[in-house]
């Protein structure tokens, strides 16, 4: 036969652990079992294969199921085993009745078929775990997938209690559901996590329902991996806490039309627009708008949210009480799966104060902290642009450049808190005097400059410029003392005077200077000028090689007594040996030095060979003749001056005394503080103090007594005026005054500059202590000077 015949009266006895005690003649036909060999047997051996074979107990309990069974002549087939439990006359049960099935497949219906398929050949394909749970807690039923889960093997599941499964948290609630299911009917669920043997955590949800069979009841279960939820829940959690964390607010709303309703804000939006959530949600994301403010961003969100694209702005809002503050907000749209937008996610980010700070930082960048003017970043931006539009409109334009007259006397004489004064005030009285489109910027230092647009011609820049200089005649008032102020202008205008802002600039520099050359006021560029200029950079450049080609010297005039025409000490002058102008004097180029910066390098070189001088007189023996040497108020006014003269005197081995410093009566006087100051550090290094040009200006005797002071020199001026016929004149009682004045004060009177006899019988008769001059000598180089004492000293 091809097939196996069906037949409906195949049918065993078996004993309560399903061992098979009789069996009909269809039996052995069937399956082909002689008597000897079905005896005692387990009926479970006419299961085909031994994977997926289920358990005796399982399999009763089921009722039996739809196998596939070992026939006879080794073929296999589908059978459907039917289990019945038996019962003896005192109605305990006692063994079961087994009856096969076998019908041709298309004698049921699909339904009847699909029906009398055996459970356990559909537990194993569940997605999940399979169970059935006895009233005693234990498994009679299960499907690989639980053995799987457990990493238990099926006589340990058969051993094993259903509440050993859970952890210790978890028990009371899984035997309530227990005991719900089989006393009340209900259907239960629960979550659990389940730990494995080797460790292994698996998030499950686990439920069950009561189902009855052959009189007993049974809870009949799955379980299902909730593991990739877990992690979904946990992923939305942190997002839910990052959310509420962020320091930046954050808003979800919903498209509706043309509203975009709030359905989320954070913390941080709570706190930075002041509105609880409540007030919040429900309302278009318009209503926190400052009205008047920032048209174009809010254009720029309104298309976008319509394009349903994003967008990033920055404008401003208002806060619920009102208060304006800046906002940074970037808006993302969100699609659903049809890649339909249906929310916005808005973060925005509260920019008051970093567009504070760069505001200030901007016009810190842009503006002098002194005057509040622009400095000159702005000046050469506003210039550019002020030129471009001159040239594409032929407009002039005009670049004024403003330099103080005497500034650094003011610093000097008031301090530099005057200084700063004056230049507050310049800077008021230069703005009050130009229109708004104009620009008024501070260059540095003393030195302003002022861009006019718009001029229609030279005259009506010429009556600005006056404008300018009138405002700056007037003193500025300080500490009860009136400040006199003057200045200087040059004017250069575009296009005849330069094509460039740079040009420009220059040009005016250079009408400046030619302003201050010529008693100040105010000059229009001429190209004359730029010749004046190249001489002057010029000069500048020369002196900075000055030092490092060997091109200045000192020369040394010698102070003769005036009584016995002894030499007493030496003035060092200061001399440079241009390589094409030849031998210039100090008052040719200083001024050019002090520009250039180059003033404290050469005091310092000065110092440097008077210092020499001095050791190598002494080392021939010449001693108790000192030297003195000029400075300027920038060199003795710097930091570390007097250590510096400490410095040398010792590193050339002087005495105190030998070195004397010259400063103009009149500079001390500007600055008493200084004055005193300075005085009192020189005397304790044993450096001699010397003034110069006594009598010039006006001199403060009460000042000069707290001075430590060596001796005063006469001023050339009182010097030169000293009449030929006698003593008669107003100039000579001038210079008899001042000896007498410095001999009150207890100090040597020197007077220099004396070219005349009349000069020198006049000082000497009035009792000069000692003179200086070309009448005696004119200054002389270091060798010439070892000459002259030799011839004074040794030929006697």
């Amino acid at each position: 036969m091809s097939s196996i015949e069906p037949s409906a009266h195949v049918c065993f006895l078996t004993d309560d652990e399903g061992k098979v005690a009789t069996w009909n003649p269809a039996c052995a036909t069937l399956f082909g079992w002689t008597p000897a060999q079905a005896s005692g047997r387990a009926l479970l051996d006419l299961v085909a294969g031994d994977a997926g074979k289920p358990a005796w107990p399982a399999l009763a309990a089921a009722g039996g199921a739809k196998l596939r069974m070992r026939f006879a002549a080794g073929r296999e087939g589908l059978a459907t085993l039917g289990l019945l439990r038996q019962y003896d006359g005192r109605g305990e049960p006692r063994g079961w009745s087994a009856t096969v099935l076998i019908a041709p497949s298309d004698a049921l219906s699909e339904s009847d078929r699909v029906g009398n398929t055996p459970l356990s050949e559909v537990v194993d394909l569940l997605p999940g775990t399979f169970y059935a749970i006895n009233r005693a807690g234990r498994f009679i039923l299960w499907n690989h997938n639980l053995e799987r889960m457990t990493e238990m093997t099926p006589d340990e599941l058969g051993a094993a209690h259903v509440f050993d499964m859970f952890e210790p948290r978890e028990r009371a609630t899984a035997m309530e559901n227990f005991r719900r299911v089989f006393d009340e009917g209900a259907e239960v669920a629960m979550e659990m996590n389940y730990v494995s043997r080797s460790g292994r955590e698996t998030p499950v949800i686990v439920g069950g329902a009561r189902v009855g069979c052959d009189g007993d009841q049974y809870l009949f279960g799955m379980g299902l991996s909730i593991a990739k939820r877990r992690e979904k829940e946990h992923q939305l959690l942190l997002r839910e806490r990052a959310l509420h964390a962020a320091s930046n607010g954050i808003v979800i709303t919903r498209c509706a039309g043309r509203d975009n309703i709030i359905e989320y804000v954070n913390p941080a939006f709570e706190r930075i627009a002041g509105y609880p959530a409540v007030e919040a949600i429900g309302r278009d994301a318009r209503f926190m708008q400052a009205p008047d403010f920032d048209a174009h961003e809010r254009g720029q969100v309104r298309l976008a949210l319509a394009e349903r694209r994003a967008v990033n702005v920055v404008f401003r809002n208002m806060r619920k009480n009102g208060e304006i503050f800046w906002n940074d907000l970037s808006i993302t749209p969100v699609r659903d799966e049809h890649g339909e937008v249906t929310h916005f996610i808005g973060i925005l980010q509260d920019v008051t104060a970093t567009k504070q700070r760069t505001e200030h930082l901007e016009h810190e960048i842009n503006h002098d902290p002194l005057t509040g003017l622009a400095n000159r970043n702005l000046l050469w931006d506003r210039l550019e642009h002020a030129v471009h539009l001159a040239q594409r409109h032929g407009a002039m334009v005009a670049t004024i450049l403003v330099d103080l007259d005497n500034f650094k006397t003011i610093n000097d004489t008031f301090g530099h808190e005057a200084g700063d004064v004056v230049l507050r005030v310049v800077g008021r009285r230069l703005l009050s005097a130009v229109r708004d489109s104009d620009t008024v910027a501070r260059m540095s230092g003393d030195e302003f400059v002022l861009v006019l647009v718009d001029q229609p011609s030279v005259r009506f820049t010429l009556r600005m410029a006056e404008r300018l200089q009138r405002a700056m005649t007037m003193p500025v008032a300080f500490g009860g003392n009136e400040i006199p102020v003057g200045a200087s202008m040059g004017v250069a205008l575009f296009p005849q005077d330069g094509a460039s802002s740079a040009e420009l600039v220059r040009a005016a520099d250079m009408a400046m200077y030619h302003a201050k050359g010529n008693g100040g006021g105010v000059h229009f560029y001429s190209p004359e000028m730029r010749s004046a200029s190249q001489k002057r950079a010029a000069l500048a450049d020369s002196i900075r090689s000055a030092l490092e080609h060997d091109e200045l010297f000192l020369l040394f005039q010698p102070r003769m007594d005036a009584r016995s025409g002894k030499v007493r000490g030496f003035e060092a002058l200061l001399r440079w040996r241009h390589p094409k102008n030849g031998i210039m004097l100090p008052a040719d180029f200083l001024a050019e030095a002090e520009e250039s910066g180059k003033m404290i390098e050469i005091g310092n070189w000065v110092l440097d060979q008077a210092c020499a001088f001095l050791r190598e007189l002494r080392q021939l023996g010449y001693t108790g003749l000192p030297v003195s040497v000029n400075v300027s108020h920038r060199e003795y006014s710097q930091h570390g001056f007097v250590p510096g003269l400490a410095e040398r005197m010792g590193r050339y081995a002087l005495p105190p005394g030998s070195l004397e410093i010259e400063i103009p009566e009149a500079d001390l006087i500007r600055n008493p503080a200084l004055g005193r100051d300075l005085s009192a550090q020189l005397r304790e290094v044993g450096v001699a103090l010397s003034l110069d040009e006594f009598g010039k200006g006006i001199s403060d005797l009460s000042f000069l007594r707290q001075l430590s002071v060596r001796q005063v020199k006469l001023s050339k001026a009182a010097v030169h005026e000293i009449a030929r016929e006698g003593d008669g004149s107003g100039a000579n009682r001038l210079a008899k005054t001042l000896i007498d004045i410095g001999h009150n004060l207890d100090l040597a009177v020197v007077g220099e500059a004396v070219e005349t006899e009349a000069q020198v019988d006049f000082l000497r008769s009035h009792g000069c202590d000692q003179l200086q001059g070309q009448w005696f000598s004119e200054p002389l180089l270091p060798e010439a000077v070892r000459q002259m004492l030799d011839q004074r000293y040794h030929a006697r």
